[in-house]
């Protein structure tokens, strides 16, 4: 059995529960929906094409020779990975990787 506070407070919580339902449907009723004529969305800006970044193969991974190899790339960022150098393993479409020996020296270009 229910004691009136008991029951107060269960009709406080239903109303108040009922009452967010109610406003997260008017929220998504407000958002605009896309347009009927764009068949697709526009391809992310600075996604990583390694094959304009090639050139750099050989040269050493200056700040200005990373800089211009993730310019060509139309990477987000660039990163410099070095012989035995502990690295992340996650994907990331935005990311040049730039792989180099011992010396300095680009040996291998990548995306992720």
């Amino acid at each position: 059995m229910k004691t009136p506070c008991t029951a107060a407070a269960s009709a406080l919580i239903v109303a108040s529960w009922t009452a967010c339902v109610l406003l997260t449907g008017c929220s998504h009723a407000q958002t605009p929906a896309a347009p009927a004529s764009a068949s697709a969305a526009p391809a992310p800006q600075g996604l990583c094409n390694a094959g304009p970044a090639q050139f750099v193969l050989g040269k050493s991974s200056t700040e200005s020779v990373v800089e211009s190899a993730r310019l060509r790339s139309g990477a987000h960022k660039a990163r410099i990975l070095r012989p035995g150098q502990r690295i992340t393993k996650e994907f990331d479409t935005q990311r040049l990787n730039l792989e180099v020996d011992d010396g300095g020296r680009i040996i291998a270009v990548d995306c992720g």
